[in-house]
C-alpha cells in the first residue's frame, strides 16, 4: 500500500467535506454577522515535536506561538483562544504547573485572553491551541506581483543547528549555542511588525514549515517566479556551517521552526518597509524579487538553480 503523505490526507478529508475548491492560507476566515473572524488552530506533540531537554514551560509557551506566528503573517491581532489538552494520567501536580506558566506567559506576551478548553488523557502530553481574531482582511499568499520585493523577517538557520545541539549532536561556541537553542525553545513571532505594516504587503505565509517550502508555496500560489539573489544568515552561522562543514543552505531553506514569516512587497514601499522594521526593532532581510514565470530560483550573476521544496513535512 503507497504511504499517504500530508497533502493528500487533507485532500482525503476536503474532498469528504464537499469543499472542492481549496486555496491553503495561514489562518482560515469567515464572516459572523458584520465582523471578519480569523482563526487558527495548531497541534503540539511531545514526541515529535517537544526536544527531551525542552521545559515543560518553553513547550507550552510554543504551541500559542505557533498560531501566532500565523496571525502575525497575516496581519492580524490574535484576542482569544482555546486550548485543548491531553495528558498522561501519571503527570505530576508541579508539570502541570509549568504547562500553565508556559501558557500564561505567551498570553501576557501577546495579550490574547483564554476563554476555554478541553482535557483528555492519554499516553503523551499533546496541546492543542486555537485562537481567534477580528480584522478587515488579511494578507494572502498568492498576491504577490512581478517587479515586488522579497523580503523575510530575521535570519534563518539557527534552528536546525539548535535542534542537533539539544539532541547531543553538535556542540559550538557558547554565545552562539544559546543563540541557537533559544531559537527553537523560545521563538519570537514579529507579531507587531506584521499588524503594522500590513498594508504595505502584497503577500506574506509563515515559515515555520521551511523557507523552502513556503518560497514555492507563495510562488505557485501567485503563479510568479521567485527570484532569491541573497541568502538570509548572518555570519556567525556561516562560521559555523564552515567549522562543522554543514551544508549552509539546507539549514537555510529548509531546517522550518523559524516562526518568522516571508513578504513581497512593491519597490515603491521599500524605504517605509525598513524604516517601520527599524523602529520596531525588528529584523528584515530582503532576499530577491518577484518576476515573469513559475518555480523559485537561488544564485546571482545569472547563474541560478531550482530550489525544490524540502521543508518540513509531517508524514
Amino acid at each position: 500500500m503507497k504511504k499517504l503523505d500530508e497533502t493528500e490526507i487533507i485532500k482525503i478529508f476536503q474532498t469528504g467535506f464537499g469543499k472542492k475548491k481549496f486555496a491553503s492560507e495561514d489562518v482560515e476566515i469567515f464572516n459572523l454577522g458584520e465582523n471578519k473572524i480569523v482563526a487558527k488552530t495548531d497541534t503540539l506533540v511531545e514526541s515529535t515535536d517537544v526536544p527531551s531537554k525542552m521545559k515543560l514551560s518553553d513547550a507550552a509557551r510554543k504551541s500559542i506561538v505557533a498560531c501566532v506566528s500565523d496571525f502575525a503573517a497575516k496581519g492580524v491581532k490574535p484576542k482569544y483562544g482555546m486550548i485543548s489538552i491531553n495528558l498522561p494520567k501519571t503527570i505530576s501536580r508541579p508539570k502541570i504547573n509549568k504547562i500553565v506558566s508556559g501558557f500564561k506567559k505567551a498570553c501576557k506576551e501577546f495579550d490574547i485572553s483564554i476563554i476555554g478548553g478541553d482535557t483528555n488523557g492519554g499516553k503523551e502530553i499533546v496541546f492543542n491551541v486555537c485562537l481567534f481574531g477580528i480584522t478587515d482582511k488579511i494578507v494572502t499568499r498568492k498576491d504577490s506581483k512581478k517587479e515586488d520585493l522579497i523580503f523575510v523577517t530575521g535570519p534563518f538557520g539557527y534552528t536546525s543547528v539548535g535542534l542537533n545541539i539539544l539532541l547531543g549532536a553538535k556542540r559550538g561556541k557558547g554565545i552562539f549555542v544559546k543563540k541557537a537553542i533559544n531559537s527553537v525553545v523560545k521563538p519570537k513571532p514579529n507579531l507587531e511588525f506584521g499588524v503594522k505594516n500590513k498594508k504595505y504587503f502584497s503577500s506574506s505565509m509563515d515559515s515555520s514549515d521551511g523557507l523552502s517550502t513556503t518560497l514555492n508555496e507563495m510562488s505557485k500560489q501567485s503563479k510568479n517566479k521567485f527570484i532569491i539573489n541573497k541568502i538570509p544568515v548572518l555570519k556567525d552561522l556561516e562560521e559555523y556551517v564552515k567549522s562543522y562543514k554543514l551544508d549552509l543552505n539546507n539549514l537555510v531553506f529548509n531546517g522550518g521552526e523559524e516562526y518568522e514569516f516571508i513578504f513581497t512587497v512593491s519597490p515603491k514601499y521599500r524605504k517605509i518597509i525598513e524604516k517601520n522594521a527599524k523602529l520596531s526593532r525588528t529584523k528584515i532581510i530582503e532576499i530577491g524579487y518577484v518576476t515573469s514565470g513559475r518555480g523559485v530560483y537561488v544564485g546571482k550573476n545569472n547563474t541560478f538553480t531550482r530550489l525544490k521544496d524540502k521543508g518540513w513535512k509531517h508524514f
